[in-house]
């Protein structure tokens, strides 16, 4: 099932962490829209791709569950997968773990309604759901 899960690296920056020394909550929906990137980078769906061809990914809903605190200069690991896949959306899953004990720190998800540069909604092209379900 690990085998499901795009993985992308980050180190927390200085600049995300609070006073208190916490990432601030904020940077978990940064963090998830580095690793959907990347991600569909991965699978053959760059954002630049898409955008060329008239499609765009509007973000309609975040959840986000925080389970651990994650520190300046931590190693985190954010996994993403394609949870489901609609005609006209996208729900997205993620996880946040620390490399260095594998805590799990959060997971989310993000649903996207796939519209043209009008911001009409439309369907995903086939080519792409085929490359988001591989």
């Amino acid at each position: 099932m690990d085998d499901a899960w795009h993985k992308t690296e980050l180190r927390v920056r200085y600049a995300e962490t609070d006073q208190m020394g916490i990432v601030h909550h904020s940077n978990y929906i940064v963090w998830f829209e580095v690793a959907r990137s990347d991600y569909c980078r991965t699978v053959g769906v760059p954002y630049t791709e898409m955008e060329a061809n008239d499609v765009q990914l509007i973000v309609a809903e975040v959840s986000l569950r925080y389970k651990r605190p994650a520190f300046y200069d931590d190693l985190l690991l954010i996994r993403v997968r394609s949870k489901e896949i609609r005609s006209r959306s996208l729900r997205f899953a993620y996880e946040v773990i620390r490399k260095s004990d594998s805590e799990l720190l959060a997971t989310g998800e993000t649903l996207h309604v796939v519209t043209d540069r009008s911001r009409r909604v439309r369907s995903l092209p086939p080519e792409y759901q085929e490359l988001f379900n591989a």
